[in-house]
């Protein structure tokens, strides 16, 4: 195994694979469109391309690999290739982040095929605010898959929820109250300006600082930290021991210098940054009949070159006097890219 250092001497330990821009949900702070221009699904990496990248980044030092969309579950088969994964030497850990929708049908095969942990995307607890974040979803079916990977014994089982001010800020305790009463985790994520369609506002965020004051006076915490010191979520455990919470501040408290994240999009290409303008197609490379060696050396020289600090270069930009304009930075969004 050759360890890979980028520009600011952070090495590649996460792999993040998005296996479709499509989605059953319109989300509104990341596609709130009702239609998009859709990748041709003969432009979607095969599972054995995507094993084929996978493999490689393996050797370069990953071992962790999230499965990601658009919504995965929606890609069918998902199954086949969490099995595929699975045996790759070395690869420890395959999670996979979803809406939940689809769930509660495809969680016994991903289960048996070596899914190892989850992430449910859930911003409220209360049905018709449900249904006016995400547009289509429908709560009780995300609770459904929610229960029955439980029920299928993965863990952990972490509930992302995304704060938005005037939307769900007040349902923060609300969710602090199900995770702990059924042994779920739980993860705040700050309001951020991915891709450029959600019209991301500052005023619109609830900063890191908010969302523990506001648990804090309810369910006293204490800091755990970062995950290996490189996970994006700050964690803290309840001190009456009734599970954990974790914050990821990207706005607030950038995590830039730890960042060891690359990204697969659904149509081959690598992207070092979840706010990148561009990517790097491998995609063309596989089907022009490249070899494992081409495809190595190609993935070496992208992280080489990798200087990306997105994050922290927003905070500096919003605390200078000129301020941050989210618009005059073009970027991926998210249905191409993959959370």
């Amino acid at each position: 195994m050759l360890t890979l250092l980028d520009k600011l001497n952070r090495p590649v330990r996460d792999l993040r694979i998005s296996v479709t821009d499509r989605c059953n949900f319109r989300c509104t702070y990341c596609m709130p469109f009702d239609e998009y221009v859709w990748v041709d699904h003969k432009e979607i990496l095969t599972f054995e391309e995507i094993v084929r990248i996978a493999r490689i980044f393996v050797g370069f030092g990953v071992d962790k690999v999230r499965i990601t969309g658009g919504e995965p579950l929606v890609r069918q088969d998902l199954e086949v290739l969490i099995a595929q994964l699975s045996i790759i030497d070395g690869l420890d850990d395959i999670c996979l982040t979803t809406n939940g929708a689809l769930l509660a049908d495809k969680i016994p095969a991903l289960k048996a095929a070596g899914l190892n942990r989850i992430n449910v995307s859930i911003d409220t607890l209360h049905a018709d605010k449900f249904k006016q974040i995400t547009k289509r979803g429908d709560l009780s079916k995300v609770l459904e898959g929610l229960f029955a990977a439980k029920k299928q014994g993965i863990h952990p089982i972490k509930i992302n929820a995304v704060v938005e001010r005037g939307v769900n800020d007040g349902d923060i305790i609300d969710l602090v109250e199900f995770s702990r009463k059924h042994g779920f985790g739980m993860r705040f994520i700050e309001y951020m300006d991915v891709g450029n369609s959600n019209n991301w506002k500052s005023d619109k965020l609830v900063s890191k600082k908010e969302v523990l004051e506001t648990i804090n006076a309810r369910f006293p915490l204490r800091e755990i930290g970062r995950n290996y010191g490189t996970a994006p979520s700050v964690d803290y455990e309840f001190i009456d021991g009734g599970g954990d919470i974790g914050v990821i501040a990207s706005v607030t408290e950038p995590f830039c210098s730890s960042c060891t994240r690359a990204r697969l999009t659904a149509e081959g290409k690598i992207v070092t940054c979840l706010f990148s303008n561009t990517g790097h197609d491998l995609k063309s490379m596989i089907r022009k009949g490249c070899s494992d060696g081409d495809l190595e050396e190609v993935i070496r020289g992208i992280w080489l070159r990798r200087e990306d600090r997105y994050s922290d270069e927003r905070l500096e930009a919003m605390n200078s006097p000129v301020g941050y304009r989210p618009k005059d930075h073009k970027k991926i969004e998210m249905i191409q890219l993959g959370g």
